[in-house]
C-alpha cells in the first residue's frame, strides 16, 4: 500500500500523456502540489497549467520546483514515471539514483483499483470509446462514477471524471503489461488482435496477458467478452461471463441496426428483455458495437433503460476518435486516432457507410517503428481503399530507429497510385484544398498538432 497520508508532493516525468495527465489532474483534485516534465506542450499540458500545476519542458532536475531537488523531504515526494520515458532521461534518472521512491502510472492505478468497485474496459481496439461511454453512461444516472479515460471526453472536456459512488472506470492497458496491476469488480474485452509484440513476441503470449487479466476480476464479479473473441479468452469459474455484439448468440446483442437521417437506430436484447428503438447519433456501427459493451456493465450496475436511452442519445464522443471536426455540404474532415490496421478498417468502413460514396483522402502517420514492421502489409491494405493517400514518418514514441524499417515499406506495398510520401511540415501546404470532399487525419502520434491547422485551412479557403 502506498501511504500518501505525509506526502507533500507528486512530480509526473511523462505528465503530457494522456494516461499520465487524467493521474495528474486526480492528485491535483486531491489538493497536493502537482509538478512535472514532458519533451514538448500540448494542449494537455497548457490544461493542468491553468488548473495549478508546474511543468517543465527542460530535461534537467533543478527546473522543477525546489522541494523536488531537496533531499531531506524525498519521503514525502511522489514520483510517478510512464514507461514511455527513455531509460537517458535526466530527471527520472536523478530522482532513482537518490533514493525518490518511483512509481509506475500502473501501479498507482492498481492501488486505486484495490480501493474501488473499478469497471475496467481492455482490448487492442475500442477500449477509450467503451470506457468513455461507459462512465457517460454512469454519470448521467443515478448510479454516478469516477473515470480515468484515455482520451478527452466531449460531453465533459476531460479525461479525468470525478464522482461519489465506489464505481471507477479505467481503460485497462495492455502495453507493458500495465493491466495486470489491477483488480477489478467488473471487466470488458472488447478484441485481442496482436499489437504490441514488441513487448509480448507474439499473438498467443498477448492473448495469455489477457487472460492474466481476466483471472484478476475480484470473486463474483463479472467479464463481458467480445462475441468474436469468446473463445479465446476466460476468468476463474466463480466469474459470471456473459458476451456482446450483433451475433444472435450474444448476451446482449445489438439488431434491428437502421439509418435515420444522420442518427442510427437499434433495438439492444439483454438476459432480461428487449429495449426498443435506441436512438443514436453518433457514426459507425462499430461504434454501436462499443455503446452495447457500455451499456452491458452500466445495466449490471443499476442504470435504467432511461437513464441508458438518454446518455447514449447526447453522448458526443471523444475527442480523436471519429472526431468529426468539420461536417458541411461538400466538405467533412474527421480526426480518428487509429494505429492498427484493424482500426483503421472500422474508421474507414464507418466514413463510407456514413457518408456514401464521396471521395475520401487520408492522411496517415504510422506509430513505432516495431508497429510498422509486423503491420506493414496490413496498413498498406486498408490504405489501398481510400480515394487519395498522403502518409507521414513514422511516429517513434519510445522506441530507437529500426534499420530498413520506414514508412516506404507501407508506401511501396500499396497498389493505389493516388498516394504520396510527405513531411509532416509539408501538411496543411500540400493539400489541394479546394478539391477535399472527406479529409481523414489518422494516427497516434503527434499528427493531432496538425489538426488545428488543417481544420483553420478548410474553414478560411472553403466557406
Amino acid at each position: 500500500m502506498i501511504d500518501v497520508r505525509n506526502i507533500e508532493g507528486v512530480s509526473f516525468v511523462g505528465i503530457g500523456g494522456i494516461g499520465m495527465s487524467a493521474l495528474a489532474r486526480w492528485f491535483i483534485a486531491g489538493g497536493f502540489d502537482v509538478s512535472g516534465y514532458d519533451r514538448s506542450e500540448s494542449n494537455l499540458t497548457k490544461a493542468l497549467v491553468t488548473e495549478g500545476c508546474h511543468i517543465t519542458f527542460t530535461d534537467d532536475i533543478y527546473t522543477l520546483p525546489a522541494i523536488y531537488s531537496e533531499l531531506t523531504v524525498r519521503d514525502k515526494i511522489l514520483v510517478i514515471y510512464t514507461p514511455a520515458i527513455p531509460a537517458e532521461n535526466k530527471i527520472l534518472s536523478w530522482f532513482r539514483d537518490n533514493g525518490y521512491p518511483l512509481y509506475k502510472r500502473s501501479e498507482i492505478l492498481g492501488e486505486i483499483s484495490e480501493n474501488t468497485d473499478t469497471l475496467a474496459v481492455a482490448g487492442t481496439h475500442g477500449k477509450t470509446t467503451v470506457s468513455t461511454m461507459l462512465a457517460h453512461i454512469l454519470k448521467q444516472s443515478s448510479i454516478d462514477c469516477s473515470a480515468f479515460l484515455g482520451g478527452i471526453s466531449k460531453n465533459y472536456d476531460s479525461n479525468l471524471l470525478l464522482g461519489d459512488s465506489p464505481l471507477t472506470v479505467m481503460e485497462a492497458d495492455e502495453f507493458d503489461r500495465s493491466f495486470h496491476r489491477l483488480n477489478p469488480a467488473m471487466a470488458v474485452v472488447t478484441s485481442v488482435d496482436a499489437d504490441h509484440l514488441d513487448i509480448y513476441g507474439d499473438h498467443q503470449t498477448m492473448i495469455e496477458a489477457y487472460n492474466i487479466f481476466c483471472r484478476r476480476i475480484r470473486k463474483g464479479g463479472c467479464l463481458v467478452i467480445n462475441y468474436g473473441i469468446k473463445d479465446k479468452i476466460s476468468a476463474h469459474d466463480s466469474v459470471k461471463k456473459f458476451t456482446y455484439g450483433y451475433d444472435e448468440g450474444a448476451d446482449f446483442r445489438a439488431f434491428n441496426i437502421r439509418l435515420q437521417g444522420e442518427c442510427f437506430l437499434f433495438d439492444l436484447k439483454t438476459p432480461e428483455k428487449t429495449i426498443e428503438n435506441i436512438r443514436f447519433p453518433f457514426p459507425g456501427r462499430i461504434n454501436i458495437e462499443n455503446a452495447v459493451a457500455a451499456s452491458s456493465l452500466a445495466l449490471m450496475n443499476g442504470v435504467t433503460e432511461f437513464e441508458l436511452r438518454k446518455a447514449l442519445l447526447i453522448f458526443q464522443g471523444v475527442q480523436r476518435r471519429f472526431d468529426i471536426r468539420i461536417n458541411r455540404p461538400g466538405l467533412i474532415y474527421i480526426d480518428d486516432y487509429a494505429h492498427h490496421p484493424e482500426e483503421i478498417r472500422a474508421c474507414i468502413t464507418s466514413v463510407r457507410e456514413f457518408f456514401g460514396g464521396r471521395k475520401v483522402t487520408g492522411i496517415f502517420q504510422p506509430h513505432l517503428f516495431s508497429r510498422t514492421k509486423d503491420h506493414a502489409a496490413g496498413f498498406a491494405k486498408i490504405l489501398d481503399t481510400l480515394d487519395e493517400v498522403i502518409i507521414l514518418p513514422i511516429y517513434p514514441a519510445r522506441e530507437k530507429p529500426m534499420t530498413g524499417i520506414t514508412s516506404s515499406l507501407i508506401f511501396e506495398k500499396m497498389v493505389n497510385r493516388n498516394k504520396r510520401l510527405l513531411e509532416k511540415n509539408d501538411i496543411p501546404g500540400a493539400l489541394d484544398i479546394d478539391n477535399i470532399d472527406v479529409l481523414l487525419t489518422i494516427g497516434a502520434g503527434d499528427i493531432d498538432r496538425l489538426v488545428a491547422p488543417i481544420e483553420d485551412e478548410l474553414n478560411r479557403r472553403r466557406r
